[in-house]
């Protein structure tokens, strides 16, 4: 492994800034040296932590020690500051949404392929736990092969902050939760999207969505549910997966959950008819006893590296981004279809740039 140290800037010492100290922390090979901000609190923070607080933007571009400009501000203004640090010759790590829209961000590449430098993306969530779990599932076919997915974050705190509020600067749950849900999707599901449907919702009063639901028929005959909301009191389960040969669910990042499968071995026996409400049901009973097994998720596959020690290595050209741009470029390609969708109320197709 290499000693080589990559140095980091945080630019936008906010809450997302202020935790990538923290995930730095963990890797051995990248380390934050300073910070900027525009609110002179933040910097004052930045230095009671012991990074160098930067008075300008211009000055961490003119400081050679400087590798890395790590974007966690507004979404607006990712482009901008990206494009004049790769000008400076500056590697980029931004944070997601990356860009506005996929023309941006296709600007952003040409600026970082012009420079010779790197551009990643944090779509962090790919680590996550819960979705590892399912991809894995996904994968081995624990639960046979999968069909139908539901993927749901809720929460009953409205909008946090103050510019997720503003549609000027890339607010609202779409960019903000979505990007996120989405990318885990794409990441995991090997196969073109060739439809998809939308609603969004607006029940806050403010000028982006506080949620939305979307719909997504993949090729490979997989259907995908993705839900965000922000007024559910009671909330739905992370993850609802459907299998030819069982179901599963995971009730929340603490992976709370289960799988239920058919039981091959034990023999076939109808169901016993219920009484549901004031008729009858046989199609809705419960499973016939011994006709099923529930068991306990499967333990998560993990993936080949941490986000920052990809990170170096990418930039020392030994190993392949885990997230790739040609990947985002595609999430943010699909997140404009949903707006679109919802737009239109219609359901669109032949947008996809699978195999891009």
């Amino acid at each position: 492994m290499s000693s080589i140290k990559h140095t980091v800037v945080i630019v936008g010492y906010g809450g997302m800034g202020s935790y990538h100290t923290q995930l730095i922390k963990e890797s051995d090979r990248v380390i934050v040296s300073g910070a900027f901000d525009l609110l002179e609190e933040r910097r004052a923070l930045a230095a009671e932590a012991g990074y160098t607080a930067y008075s300008s933007y211009e000055e961490v571009l003119a400081d050679p020690e400087v590798d890395i400009i790590l974007i966690a501000t507004p979404n607006d203004v990712h482009k901008d500051i990206a494009v004049r640090a790769f000008q400076a010759g500056k590697h980029v790590v931004c944070e997601k949404p990356v860009a506005m829209s996929s023309a941006e961000f296709t600007e952003m590449q040409a600026a970082a392929d012009a420079a010779g430098r790197v551009l990643m993306v944090h779509q962090n969530r790919r680590w996550d736990e819960d979705f590892r779990v399912i991809k894995e599932m996904y994968e081995k076919e624990t639960i046979g092969s999968l069909f139908q997915l539901e993927s749901r974050v809720h929460g009953a705190n409205g909008i946090p902050g103050d510019w997720r509020h503003v549609k000027a600067q890339g607010g609202g749950m779409l960019l903000d939760w979505g990007v996120h849900l989405l990318d885990q999707l794409l990441f995991m599901i090997d196969s073109k999207v060739t439809s998809v449907s939308s609603s969004l919702s607006y029940i806050l009063g403010n000028d982006v969505d506080d949620g939305f639901e979307a719909s997504l028929q993949f090729e490979n005959g997989i259907k995908a549910i993705v839900e965000v909301g922000t007024t559910n009191f009671i909330t739905l389960p992370r993850w609802y997966v459907k299998g030819l040969e069982g179901t599963a669910i995971i009730e929340d990042w603490s992976l709370r959950g289960r799988i239920v499968t058919r039981n091959n071995a034990s023999e076939k026996i109808e169901p016993t008819p219920i009484r549901a409400g004031v008729g009858l049901t046989k199609t809705m009973a419960p499973p016939s006893e011994g006709s099923t097994i529930t068991g306990d998720l499967p333990a998560a596959s993990g993936l080949s590296s941490s986000f920052y020690d990809n990170l170096a290595a990418v930039i020392e050209g030994t190993a392949e981004p885990i997230v790739k741009n040609a990947e985002v470029l595609r999430v943010l390609v699909l997140i404009e279809a949903i707006f679109e969708a919802a737009e239109k109320n219609e359901t669109i197709k032949n947008f996809d740039i699978y195999g891009a």
